[in-house]
């Protein structure tokens, strides 16, 4: 540790670094729309942006973590933090939707560079039988960010101006790289053997049951979760609602998402983290199918505040079970995998259940999406039969009940 910084665990500063990344990141997430309408863009256009930024992160992510087990986490962190800052100065220069796209494209590629190593270092830090707590505070620094994030955002954007607001989002993401550099830890040491060796040994995580089951869930879970945050507000908008009342009902899923996951993560360190998947899944299935069944707002509120808690057990424990069930020199590349699940899930979200809509309504998309959720928890009780730690090569402990 730096000076100045010595007092504060490794796991605290990473909670701190991540908070502070996702935040200065996710400032941009009200405005990119609004700046890219200013240069001629439409509806189409902003969700190739958008889409190709998720494109990016989903494809890149991988790769991102096998190098992160080749030369270890904080290269491609600091890496990632410095293209996420580069492209946020970029916009600030772009009079083109397509000039916004390519630079989305570097975000994407930015969020790729550093979330896995970031998962990664968490597990790195701390023992193994507090890694569900471990996750439960991590993730919940950086979805806090990303709440506040885009609030904070839009704020700044209407005093300041809208190229003004990538300007500070750049800024500060360079602030957090150079707090990176200085005080970030270490983490697993760097993977003595060639890259051809990593790779061959790393698709032996291929044939993981357990893992292959975190992975097929984080895509069922991101497919729903995909499809909320795309359609709930246009769903809402005919029903009949105002901009304020759609920020209630995503706010009634934030807050649930956020407040459980601490108390979920003391849990998982206790029980078969596999049974908190199992209710987060069956969670998320029961509020999207009845999201599109309910038209008061207190209905939806409540739809929402089911669906966050659901997230919470079902991300929360999904973490901690993939860094339980791969080796330190893995963990890089199983992280970069789960964090690909993620945005290629919501991006299927996105767009599937999207094109799905034109024929079958909302109501009927927002079941499909449920449906998938409930056909992921059938897969995932199909597929783990055995105790994940059976297929960690590293020996864990989990503390009695």
């Amino acid at each position: 540790m730096v000076k100045g910084v010595h007092n504060l665990t490794p796991f605290l500063l990473l909670c701190l670094i991540g908070f502070a990344a996702f935040f200065s990141s996710y400032l941009r997430i009200p405005v990119m729309p609004l700046l890219a309408a200013t240069l001629g863009a439409g509806p189409a256009q902003v969700g190739s942006i958008n889409g190709a930024f998720m494109l990016t992160t989903g494809l890149l992510s991988i790769p991102a973590g096998l190098l992160a087990d080749r030369f270890g986490r904080k290269a491609p962190i600091i890496l990632g933090f410095t293209a996420a800052a580069v492209s946020s100065l970029l916009v600030t220069r772009c009079h083109l939707p397509g000039e916004m796209a390519v630079a989305y494209v570097l975000f994407g590629a930015g969020l790729a560079a550093f979330a896995p190593g970031m998962l990664s270092l968490v597990a790195d830090v701390m023992p193994p039988q507090l890694l569900g707590r471990a996750y439960g505070w991590y993730t919940t620094a950086i979805y806090v960010a990303m709440t506040l994030g885009p609030a904070t955002g839009g704020y700044l954007a209407k005093v300041l101006g809208f190229r003004e607001l990538f300007l500070i989002s750049g800024g500060l993401l360079l602030l957090v790289m150079l707090l990176a550099l200085l005080a970030l830890p270490q983490g697993a040491p760097r993977h003595s053997a060639d890259l051809h060796t990593i790779m061959s040994v790393s698709f032996e995580l291929l044939h993981n049951r357990n893992l292959l089951a975190c992975l097929f869930t984080t895509v069922g879970s991101c497919i729903g979760f995909g499809t909320f945050l795309t359609f709930l507000p246009l769903y809402a908008a005919l029903k009949g609602y105002d901009p304020a009342q759609v920020g209630l009902i995503f706010a009634a899923q934030a807050i649930t998402n956020v407040v459980g996951r601490v108390p979920i993560g003391i849990v998982a360190d206790r029980i078969d983290r596999r049974r908190l998947v199992a209710i987060g899944l069956f969670l998320m299935a029961v509020a999207l199918t009845a999201l599109g069944q309910v038209a008061r707002l207190g209905q939806l509120m409540g739809c929402a505040a089911v669906l966050g808690m659901g997230m919470a057990l079902n991300f929360t424990a999904i973490g901690a079970l993939i860094a339980e069930l791969v080796p330190a020199a893995q963990r890089g590349l199983a992280m970069g995998m789960y964090n690909s699940c993620i945005y290629l899930g919501m991006m299927t979200g996105s767009t599937v259940i999207g094109f799905a809509l034109k024929g079958i309504g909302y109501s009927a998309g927002f079941a499909a999406s449920g449906g998938i959720a409930l056909v992921t928890l059938l897969l995932l009780l199909s597929i783990m039969r055995t105790n994940p730690s059976q297929q960690t090569a590293e020996p864990t402990f989990r503390p009695p009940p």
